[in-house]
């Protein structure tokens, strides 16, 4: 059974970093999209970060040169290094697998959630 585990999150002040982890099991972790979401209280959940099982990356405008998303295949981990954070990061992050076997099985699993907390 597919299982992600987020970890990492926190309270930090703005201009500050932190990193996310997510731990994947029960999945081949190397042949997955993984990506970070995030959920502010009030708002949709949108797409912070993703990469590729092949390495390639995608980031929301918001994020580009300060997030940086990286994925250890022999650690079945992705990560999320997050800098010079704003008081609108603020957020709970979400880890997420999307694979297919095929273009009609596809497969989408989710975190709990970490809450990031930044003061101003």
């Amino acid at each position: 059974q597919a299982q992600l585990v987020e970890s990492g999150g926190g309270l930090v002040q703005a201009g500050g970093s932190l990193k996310l982890s997510c731990a994947a099991s029960g999945i081949i972790f190397s042949l997955y999209t993984m990506g970070w979401y995030r959920q502010a209280p009030g708002k949709q959940r949108e797409l912070v970060a993703r990469v590729l099982s092949g390495g390639s990356t995608n980031y929301v405008d918001s994020v580009k040169g300060r997030f940086t998303i990286s994925r250890d295949n022999t650690k079945n981990t992705v990560y999320l290094q997050m800098n010079n954070l704003r008081p609108e990061d603020a957020a709970v992050y979400y880890c997420n697998a999307k694979g297919a076997l095929g273009p009609l099985t596809k497969y989408d699993y989710w975190g709990q959630g970490t809450q990031v907390t930044v003061s101003s």
